[in-house]
């Protein structure tokens, strides 16, 4: 509650000592030790609250075998137990490490063969590694969300990752028994190709960055351009974000546009778990290999998670094969 105090007093405060009032003895800082926090007014902003909320409900569906739930990022990874937990799972190895320890020397041994590990699938693939033992051991909020958003995006999770979520962080540092802060904004999340390591950028990009009124154009013409093939089954679509999301259409268009009947058992007609659906999207996705099309940029998921971006560069593609198909 001290730190706390400080920091809310160090915020009041931007870029000058906090009150002199505080003496040394009476705080958890030591002379000239650095501590961050994020301002209380980002952690209200409604992306940052996405962002903590898609990877908590990513964790527990990891974990759900493991009957661990966990409801706050700081306070339960940082002793390296449910971390250890989430990467075991994912990497599909088991780590040598005791399995509770409870002293904080404990606790830091384990986080340390953790974080080694995940250093060691990620360095060669050029992450930045933004956080280390004291970080996460200290429950710095954004240095365990950059090593979760990393994980994820490293083991491409099944999730949609809000883009370009920044935050205030509040640098406090102790020098002559004064409180001094000082505001940096620090990036957690940029685009989902940078993070993924596609960087190439596309029309959809700029269109999406620059021409947010054209983008209503092309939506415009690529509901023309399916609407053209499916009403042939009687079907319509009028939204491109979410009536493509199971795969279903998506498969139908292929069919259409192929002129062949793709058999029902080869793909869900009503699919209703989030792996019937990626299911659904990914053979669509063959049939367009076999149609002669290029791999999707886009993944199956991607798709899934109502990416819109993801599924108007998959129905482009179609289109500028097919657009002159009757």
């Amino acid at each position: 509650s001290d730190l706390q105090e400080e920091g809310r007093s160090a915020i009041n405060s931007p870029m000058s000592a906090a009150s002199v009032d505080v003496h040394p003895e009476d705080t958890q800082l030591e002379e000239n030790e650095e501590r961050t926090m994020i301002d209380p007014t980002s952690r209200e902003d409604p992306k940052f609250k996405e962002l903590v909320k898609v990877l908590l409900d990513w964790i527990n569906d990891v974990l759900v075998e493991e009957r661990i739930i966990v409801k706050q990022l700081e306070e339960d990874l940082y002793d390296g137990q449910v971390l250890q937990k989430l990467l075991e799972k994912l990497a599909d190895r088991k780590l040598d490490v005791a399995e509770v320890t409870q002293s904080e020397i404990g606790q830091r041994q384990k986080l340390q063969t953790v974080l080694e590990a995940v250093h060691d699938l990620l360095r060669p693939h050029g992450w930045a590694l933004r956080w280390n033992v004291d970080s996460i051991h200290g429950k710095n909020l954004v240095a365990i969300i950059h090593l979760l958003v990393s994980l994820a995006m490293h083991f491409q999770a099944p999730i949609r990752l809000p883009e370009h979520v920044s935050v205030q962080v509040v640098v406090v540092r102790k020098r002559e028994g004064l409180l001094h802060s000082s505001h940096v904004s620090e990036e957690l999340t940029t685009t989902t190709e940078m993070m993924m390591g596609r960087f190439e950028r596309d029309a959809f990009d700029t269109l999406f960055d620059h021409a947010p009124d054209k983008l209503t154009v092309v939506k415009k013409s690529l509901i023309t351009f399916v609407n053209k093939h499916l009403n042939k089954l009687n079907l319509e679509v009028t939204e491109l974000e979410t009536q493509f999301a199971d795969g279903v259409y998506l498969v139908l268009l292929m069919g259409l546009l192929e002129d062949y009947f793709v058999p029902l058992h080869n793909f869900y007609l009503t699919p209703e778990s989030f792996d019937q659906k990626v299911h659904n999207v990914a053979f669509a996705f063959e049939l367009m290999l076999d149609g002669g099309l290029k791999k999707p940029k886009a993944r199956p998921e991607d798709v899934v998670n109502l990416d819109l971006k993801s599924t108007l560069r998959v129905l482009y593609n179609l289109f500028t094969k097919y657009k002159n198909v009757e």
